[in-house]
């Protein structure tokens, strides 16, 4: 059984490991990366204050200045761990002025691996030196989980490779979130999962996808439309637009092949204080 929890999103202060909200001991590290899509300046001091190390891809460190610089909020206070990516997009401006506060600028030519899976390399580089990818070892630090702010709107090519690289790194990874204004995703791998719900930061409406497979078999509980060993597919039934019901906390899904969860965001209060 995995538990999902969406902890990321509540305001808490900077670089803190965030306990799980399951009810576990576990403590949460996690490792924000920044794609060059729109989000809003509420949404980057939540996911960032969350944070203990945070990348931006290419031109993500665009959309970084960018929405610090328009609401006159001095950049200073964002400066990312590290830049990286083959930087086709990175405008010279935003590179000199990262470059001058001392974050890393890194070019990587390589044409098998896109900006976001080039971040996600060097994470697990750190990760190494950490000691985090032994997870036989209880007493070595667990993986980050990854915060990628955007990657489910603007162009469809890149949202199909945010749904393909999620549902690969499944094999890897505990836990990778998609997320931006609008709604939050994940894959729940085949199993038994526990998605604990805020609904002070959760709408109301949510899905089960079943992308990338042929058909799984879904069985749910603390949804308005539940299913009972139902199968699920492109060709038969997908469940979009389901409903989280107010007062269920946990919504329970066991499915026999990898899927989408995917829930509607609330909008975020914007007076977040950046520590």
């Amino acid at each position: 059984m995995t538990n999902w929890n969406v902890d990321f999103l509540k305001p808490i202060p900077n670089s803190a490991s965030v306990s799980c909200s399951c009810g576990c001991s576990t403590k949460h590290d996690y490792a924000l990366i920044i794609l060059n899509q729109p989000f809003s300046y509420s949404l980057l001091q939540r996911v960032w204050n969350s944070a203990l190390w945070r990348c931006c891809a290419d031109g993500g460190a665009n959309r970084l200045y960018d929405v610090l610089t328009s609401l006159q909020v001095d950049p200073e206070l964002f400066l990312p761990d590290l830049i990286k990516g083959d930087l086709d997009s990175l405008r010279c401006d935003v590179r000199e002025y990262y470059a001058s506060h001392g974050v890393p600028v890194v070019q990587d030519h390589s044409q098998n691996s896109t900006d976001l899976m080039k971040c996600v390399h060097t994470l697990q580089s750190k990760e190494q030196s950490e000691g985090r990818e032994n997870s036989s070892d209880p007493s070595s630090p667990l993986q980050y989980d990854i915060i990628i702010l955007g990657g489910l709107a603007g162009r469809l090519d890149q949202t199909i490779h945010t749904l393909s690289y999620l549902h690969k790194l499944r094999k890897t990874r505990k836990r990778v979130y998609a997320v931006t204004d609008d709604n939050v995703g994940w894959v729940l791998d085949s199993g038994e999962h526990r998605i604990h719900i805020d609904h002070t930061l959760l709408g109301q409406t949510c899905g089960l996808l079943p992308v990338g497979i042929d058909e799984t078999v879904l069985s749910t509980s603390g949804l308005r439309w539940n299913l009972t060993d139902h199968p699920s597919s492109f060709d038969g039934l997908v469940s979009t637009s389901n409903h989280l019901v107010p007062g269920e906390d946990v919504v329970w899904v066991k499915t026999t092949k990898p899927i989408w969860w995917t829930a509607e965001l609330r909008s975020l209060i914007k007076g977040i204080q950046h520590n």
